[in-house]
């Protein structure tokens, strides 16, 4: 069993903000990782959107010690808060994190989400059980899902940001109509979404797109392009995981 850590793929000399992106996983498992699971391919055309956004700002991918959440022992979110302790202190030191995930990874940030170093929580399709603890999140805070996912609930989400919202707490909450949990079908307008995110929660304003300043009601994200997506973004998976290097593991 490894330690968790951080695959830096953007580390600019001076950066002070950081994107980190988690990536999903499964309910249970405590089996290795490893860096060619689907799950973990699909953030790759992420960190090259946030990386382009802001070329300043470090840019990482999450490295878990399991693929599973594991129950009460909620290992993914046990992960990503260890390495944000280590952030606190450095090398190297950060004064900003920004959280970007997916699934079992979206799970993850709003678990981590309250930590002091977060000032933004962003959940792709996020895995939002009924239950799941309050964290009070510190923002900007937006949800996206495709109202076609059959493998994490959109609705679970939408009660989630509803709960948020009653606690004072605005969360942007996004939905993609005919999308599913893979996020290939639309793939444009994920990508759309995380740089948007990145650009208003780094820059503190807005980019051409969507906006984040309102986020007291459910936006639907339109679907400007013709077609299946996917055949497109499964090409830009590849080649973006070939292309983009890992240049220094935390």
């Amino acid at each position: 069993m490894s330690a968790p850590g951080i695959d830096l793929v953007a580390a600019p000399r001076g950066a002070r903000d950081l994107v980190l992106l988690a990536h999903g996983g499964m309910e249970n498992s405590t089996a290795d990782p490893h860096s060619w699971r689907a799950p973990i391919l699909r953030m790759w055309p992420f960190a090259a959107v946030a990386r382009k956004a802001a070329p300043g700002v470090a840019v990482g991918l999450m490295r878990y010690r399991y693929q599973g959440w594991n129950g009460a022992a909620a290992d993914a979110a046990a992960d990503l808060r260890t390495v944000l302790d280590r952030l606190v202190s450095g090398p190297p030191r950060f004064d900003r994190v920004i959280l970007i995930g997916h699934s079992m990874g979206g799970r993850a940030v709003v678990a981590a989400g309250n930590h002091s170093l977060v000032s933004g929580v962003l959940g792709l399709a996020p895995w939002l059980p009924e239950g799941e603890p309050l964290v009070r999140l510190r923002g900007p805070v937006a949800f996206a899902h495709g109202s076609a996912d059959r493998i994490t609930s959109p609705h679970g989400t939408a009660a989630y940001t509803k709960r948020l919202r009653a606690e004072g707490i605005p969360v942007a909450l996004l939905t993609l109509p005919g999308e599913k949990h893979a996020m290939l079908h639309r793939a444009p307008d994920w990508n759309r979404i995380v740089r948007d995110f990145v650009t208003h929660t780094v820059n503190g304003t807005e980019s051409t797109g969507m906006s984040f300043t309102t986020a007291d009601h459910t936006d639907e994200v339109p679907h400007p392009h013709s077609g299946d997506a996917a055949p497109a973004a499964i090409a830009d998976i590849a080649r973006t995981r070939l292309t983009l290097r890992v240049t220094e593991r935390l």
